[in-house]
């Protein structure tokens, strides 16, 4: 079975996720994104910066965790941004699907006759 591609986007919003929520374990990171903890560790090492927020490097860092409210308001705030732009990609392909029929159906069109 072929193993789940990844573009590099997605790859670097995960790692700057990890890097960026205080309290975050790869495993808890990979197991939100549906991605293995081995896969993040990979990428972290690839495109990390080595920021790591500092209260996700130990309990005496100082920094409270990010309550749950927080954080659901944070991922409702990302969900949000992800639903729009699926809904403005969905409309750029609507668009091109449109064009490429008039274009098949265009007897000047190279190609077509």
């Amino acid at each position: 079975m072929a193993g789940k591609f990844y573009d590099e986007e997605f790859k670097r919003r995960a790692v700057d996720l990890y890097e960026s929520t205080p309290g975050a374990t790869i495993q808890g990171i990979g197991a939100d994104l549906g991605v293995s903890r081995e896969t993040l560790r990979v990428w972290v090492k690839t495109f990390g910066t080595g920021a790591k927020t500092p209260s996700a490097t130990g309990p005496d860092a100082g920094a409270a965790p990010e309550s749950d409210t927080a954080r659901i308001a944070r991922l409702e705030a990302e969900l949000a941004a992800q639903r729009a732009e699926v809904k403005k990609l969905v409309t750029e392909r609507d668009i091109l699907r449109s064009a490429a029929k008039d274009f098949s159906n265009d007897p000047s069109w190279p190609g077509v006759g």
